[in-house]
């Protein structure tokens, strides 16, 4: 098949679009998470909470009036999604037969078989204890001995992660972010319940590392596939893959104006690139409130879209994960959120939320040197930004003393006010 030719504002948009990120929020409502789940592929999953967790920054920016409460109501009482794998994310629950592949490889992990080898007879007895008692979190073991490792400090969170790891345990439910472990079987609805073949589950891997990327290149592709598919992947190996799903049409070489780099896109993407190309917005995109260009959608520090360097040349925005950083090496801020205005990255916000007083403060903010920053229009979508924000927070006060220029935050201060204290 002959390459598809792009602009790239075109890749801007569709990979902002396919990930339910522009035009506008098109999901709202517990249903409507469970689309945005689903259609963005994963959802990282992270312990910090500065102002809201990671996973809900991202769903927040995707659904209407999304609240935490709704993510939790799909994962931990309907069991519609579950959390799962070192890089720690959130998956409809009908793919966990493919996902039983990879529990059986980490089974097979060096690490974790010299683990299994030595401490069998402990991951019996955490095993019979789970299944005798029902949920059951790490402090309810005692350990046989103390261990140093980011998983935990005793040898049973170790033996518990293990038993989670390779499939025996699900995640019941989590108390703050505590995660409650309970039998697969137990977890599981038993339709899913069950492991696919080798060879589905790669072809599926396959297509979901290229569907969660949206636009990818080739050296890309074969990263992400070997780190969904969790073993390396050598580059005749592939090329080879590269090649028949070429073939078959299940990928397309994509030609982006102004890139060196041979891109690639799913066949069954085709009509949502060519109707992009040529102005329009797909039907199934239409915004049901505001545009993206109406108010501003701040992004997660782990947001698939702008970490990892994914932002640098699509979106010319530099984006750097700071919070593991120390204060003095920091470019920006601890918890720096980008901020998408129509499909440009135009600024970057630090924010904290105070929650005794529920303030919401701004602690840093920086411009684009495209950001249009004199226009009201501006002012007025980054001011509905942030009250969806503080709605969102619960926050009935918001510090605005770090945007700048003095115009724009005086224009922000004036479009807030009527609804949030002002504090200075």
């Amino acid at each position: 098949m002959q390459p598809i030719t792009i602009s790239k504002a075109t890749a801007r948009r569709f990979v902002l679009g396919r990930q339910g990120l522009w035009p506008g929020r098109r999901w709202a409502g517990k249903e409507g998470t469970a689309e945005a789940l689903r259609a963005v592929e994963a959802v990282q999953m992270d312990p910090l909470n500065v102002v809201a967790r990671s996973h809900d920054i991202v769903l927040w920016g995707r659904v209407l009036d999304y609240r935490p409460a709704l993510l939790e109501t799909l994962l931990y009482s309907e069991r519609q999604f579950f959390d799962y794998g070192g890089w720690l994310a959130i998956y409809p629950m009908a793919e966990l037969p493919f996902w039983r592949l990879h529990m059986r490889h980490r089974a097979q992990e060096q690490r974790w078989s010299a683990f299994a080898a030595e401490h069998g007879d402990l991951i019996d007895e955490v095993r019979e204890a789970v299944e005798s008692r029902g949920p059951t979190r790490n402090r309810d073991f005692t350990g046989r001995s103390q261990v140093n490792s980011y998983r935990g400090r005793k040898d049973s969170a170790l033996a518990l992660y293990y038993l989670w790891l390779t499939g025996e345990l699900m995640t019941h439910h989590r108390e703050g972010f505590e995660r409650v472990y309970d039998l697969r079987a137990r977890v599981a609805p038993q339709e899913y319940d069950t492991v696919a073949a080798d060879e589905a589950a790669e072809a599926f891997f396959v297509r979901k590392s290229t569907a969660f990327r949206g636009l990818i290149t080739e050296r890309g592709w074969r990263l992400e596939v070997a780190s969904f598919l969790e073993r390396p992947l050598t580059v005749a190996e592939a090329r080879a893959w590269m090649e028949r799903l070429l073939a078959q049409g299940e990928l397309v070489p994509v030609t982006i104006e102004g890139s060196p780099e041979r891109w690639f896109a799913l066949g069954e993407d085709v009509e949502l690139l060519t109707t992009i190309e040529a102005g329009r917005i797909p039907a199934s995109w239409q915004p049901l409130a505001t545009t993206t260009t109406e108010e501003m959608v701040f992004f997660s520090p782990l947001e698939i879209v702008s970490a990892r360097g994914r932002s640098t040349w699509l979106f010319e925005f530099e984006h750097l994960c700071e919070f593991y950083k120390p204060a003095e090496k920091r470019r920006w801020g601890y918890y720096t959120l980008p901020i998408l205005y129509g499909d440009r990255l135009v600024a970057r916000l630090d924010p904290k939320l105070e929650r005794a007083s529920r303030t919401l403060v701004i602690n840093g903010f920086w411009l684009e040197p495209h950001a249009p920053a004199a226009d009201p229009a501006f002012a007025q979508a980054l001011a509905r930004g942030l009250l969806r924000f503080a709605d969102f927070l619960e926050a009935q006060a918001i510090d605005l003393a770090a945007i700048g220029p003095d115009t724009l935050r005086e224009r922000v201060a004036g479009a807030v006010r009527s609804s949030l204290e002002i504090k200075q």
